[in-house]
């Protein structure tokens, strides 16, 4: 089994797509993530498979928001898929409600923080309360992990930061955002290369295009890891 502290993305349009992306990359990786955009397009099915037929460890990025009811219910109902890992808001109430939708598996709840593509120009913009956007982020997390998250979902420059809070021991950071040296930044604003979210902190990284846009993604995935060490 690879190093799984490397998440590779499947953000393609389908499942057929994201099982032969992952069939390129073969042993290279043992660890991927699937987000919303491919949720109608058999996501949860590709999970599945993976999990089951492939022996690959499994990231769910829903982001679920919601009243505390309706998380709870579909958390329940995403358990029993065995995944290892799903997203909901960091949001105290809908973090409560996930780990009891989660009781009895052995599924994470990660609480996303505030999302990589945003500066705070957009915070701003969607009348989220002034301050440092970092300082932010640390409060956020640090309410995740009281409210029971396993978790945090945030970006590699609040990476040590986050590590550093005292909520965070036996916790877990995941870092979207980042690139390798000289990939594209995309729709990302917050980022670090592999080696430097590491470093400060963060469990596992997630990367999407620099891999999967690679003419060799197995060839790219094992570059990250030799990166990382």
């Amino acid at each position: 089994m690879s190093d799984d502290r490397l998440i590779v993305a499947l953000d393609v349009p389908h499942a057929v797509a994201g099982l032969e992306m992952a069939q390129k990359i073969g042993d290279a990786v043992s660890f991927y993530k699937i987000g919303l955009g491919m949720l109608t397009g058999g996501g949860l099915a590709l999970a599945n498979e993976l999990k089951q037929e492939h022996g690959k460890r499994i990231f769910l990025d829903m982001k679920l928001f919601d009243i505390g009811a309706t998380v709870e219910a579909a958390v329940r109902g995403l358990a029993q898929f065995d995944l290892d890992f799903l997203t909901v808001h960091g949001d105290p109430h809908v973090v409560r409600a996930a780990k009891e939708g989660a009781a009895g598996s052995n599924m994470k709840i990660l609480g996303v923080t505030i999302l990589t593509s945003l500066d705070r120009a957009d915070l701003d913009a969607a009348l989220i309360q002034p301050g440092d956007l970092p300082e932010l982020v640390l409060t956020r997390a640090a309410r995740a992990f009281e409210a029971g998250a396993d978790g945090v979902i945030a970006s590699p420059q609040e990476a040590a930061g986050i590590r550093a809070l005292p909520e965070a021991a036996g916790r877990l950071i995941v870092t979207p955002g980042v690139r390798p040296r000289g990939a594209a930044m995309g729709d990302q604003k917050r980022v670090a290369t592999p080696a430097s979210a590491i470093e400060d902190g963060a469990d596992h990284i997630v990367v999407g295009r620099p891999i999967w846009k690679a003419d060799d993604p197995a060839a790219a995935a094992r570059a990250i890891l030799d990166e990382i060490g």
